[in-house]
């Protein structure tokens, strides 16, 4: 399994400035159902930051809305996955649950149903690393596998990967990994913004929106992407990126990655004024370069 994206190639527009999720707020994660050609969105609602209220959205690769639910009380929505079911109904989404201080303990699967409200009560949280807190999975189709970040019983973030198979049985005892989260940025005080795991890799994006004084718009930002073997923790790369440089407000949110026989990375980015927030996402395609 040692396909790897190249961060280091340029990166291209794919999806810019939309206007077309449910909630006026940032994204802050997303995922791609590409058996069924849509494009899976989550927001933190607009009143509901410290409850962990989320609206997930569902898009075709438009980026047009064809469908939304609320989540209540689930997280803050740092990551998600989708994972394809084998009798081939609708896919099951993961997400973070169980939220305290506004972020998610646990995770859970659920299908997406538009219109739909889901409580806890409605879902069955999982707990696969007892102790831990702010808990946000991410699914590779390809490798089969569910990542969890985590903070540890310190606080501190790190990775535990499972096969995807054995982790919806409850099987947690054997993870394929657990490694400590590192090289998201060259400044670890700058916000994490999201993760995506692809088969031996934990693919990271960290950095702030434009702040004049901090982080100036003609400076073009401080995002940064980044890998890790999950087999050894190595940070294989890290790489600055100006995509969207040109946005107001700009702020990175959200990685998703897309396999098959040209593995491509996408990268969210906010922008637009507080309360009418838009979305991008830019594309880094090694076989386009």
């Amino acid at each position: 399994m040692e396909t790897r994206i190249d961060l280091a190639v340029p990166s291209a527009g794919w999806l810019s400035r939309k206007a077309t999720l449910k909630e006026p707020t940032v994204l802050q994660s997303f995922a791609f159902d590409d058996v069924r050609g849509h494009l899976y969105v989550l927001q933190v609602t607009a009143h509901g930051h410290a409850a962990g209220d989320l609206c997930l959205n569902r898009l075709d690769h438009r980026g047009e809305r064809l469908g939304h639910m609320y989540l209540k009380g689930f997280g803050h929505g740092v990551s998600m996955g989708v994972q394809h079911d084998a009798s081939g109904g609708s896919p099951w989404i993961w997400t973070e649950a169980d939220a305290k201080n506004g972020y998610g303990q646990g995770v859970t699967r659920f299908h997406f149903a538009a219109g739909a409200v889901r409580t806890a009560a409605n879902v069955k949280v999982r707990h696969p690393v007892p102790g831990s807190a702010n808990n946000q999975p991410s699914v590779c189709p390809e490798s089969g596998r569910i990542a969890v970040r985590y903070r540890d019983k310190a606080g501190r973030p790190r990775y535990r990967v499972w096969d995807l198979d054995a982790f919806v049985a409850r099987d947690y005892a054997n993870p394929v990994a657990d490694i400590a989260q590192t090289g998201a940025h060259p400044d670890p005080k700058v916000p994490f913004q999201g993760y995506a795991l692809y088969r031996d890799g934990i693919y990271q994006l960290a950095g702030s929106p434009y702040d004049e004084r901090t982080n100036p718009r003609a400076s073009r930002g401080n995002a940064y992407v980044s890998c890790l073997d999950i087999r050894t923790g190595e940070l294989l790369q890290q790489e600055r990126t100006v995509a969207g440089y040109g946005l107001e407000h700009r702020e990175p949110e959200g990685l998703a990655v897309r396999g098959g026989t040209d593995p491509r990375i996408y990268i969210g980015f906010a922008s637009g004024p507080l309360g009418a927030r838009r979305f991008s996402l830019y594309v880094k395609d090694a076989a386009a370069a």
